[in-house]
């Protein structure tokens, strides 16, 4: 109740505690609170992984459904507190970069199939779909080299041939190596001296190609002398 003794002695210049300042302390403890919260600690395998409830709701899966604390998805916790997931903690680094930034980044350790199977269990639609497309494009750049051959050539031009054979090459021709060519028992070039220029064209395996496996030998003889020069 209010009387004339508390009205007088705010008019005297006796203060009254701000509720606002007095709730300071308390927005403060709820503003805490509440980052904790949105944080989300996993055991993946016997390694912590620390990580935001909105980074694991980006798709639709069972980690999303993990941070929302759904009654019927029963999970276990560790001595921290941190969800136990009996799975690979190596491809769930993946799995949760994926979520991060949207890209399926893999280390030289680990393959598509391994990533294909997280992704199956967390049930991450969008990160299956695009891991079976990066297995189909590397099955097919397999295919594509089991399929195809590269054949090469010597040609022999004079030095002023040379710009002109290079301008020429054409229908798949790749340039590859030019080798000074001087006569046998010397080692100095001429001005006017003869020139071997090696190309490569790739072939599919059923192509023939007359003496490819004479040429083939013979670029690997000239590229060794080549090296020497």
């Amino acid at each position: 109740m209010l009387t004339n003794d508390n009205f007088s002695s705010q008019q005297n210049g006796d203060k009254i505690s701000n509720s606002s300042n007095d709730s300071h302390p308390i927005l403060n403890s709820t503003v805490s609170s509440n980052s904790k919260r949105d944080w989300v600690l996993l055991n993946v395998g016997g390694k912590h992984f620390m990580t935001t409830r909105s980074t694991l709701s980006k798709e639709e899966s069972f980690l999303c459904r993990l941070c929302q604390y759904e009654p019927d998805l029963k999970t276990d916790v560790d001595d921290k507190g941190a969800y136990l997931i009996d799975r690979d903690p190596n491809y769930f680094n993946v799995v949760l970069n994926y979520l991060r930034h949207g890209k399926l980044i893999l280390e030289t350790n680990l393959v598509e199939e391994g990533v294909l199977e997280e992704a199956e269990f967390y049930n991450i639609r969008p990160l299956i779909d695009l891991v079976k497309e990066r297995i189909r494009e590397r099955d097919r750049r397999k295919y594509n080299d089991c399929t195809t051959n590269r054949v090469y050539r010597v040609i022999q031009c004079q030095e002023k041939e040379v710009t002109q054979l290079m301008s020429s090459l054409s229908d798949g021709w790749k340039f590859e190596q030019l080798i000074g060519h001087s006569p046998v028992g010397s080692s100095y070039m001429y001005p006017e001296g003869e020139f071997l220029c090696i190309v490569s064209k790739q072939y599919d395996r059923g192509t023939r190609e007359d003496n490819n496996t004479s040429v083939s030998e013979r670029v690997k003889i000239l590229q060794e002398r080549g090296s020497r020069m």
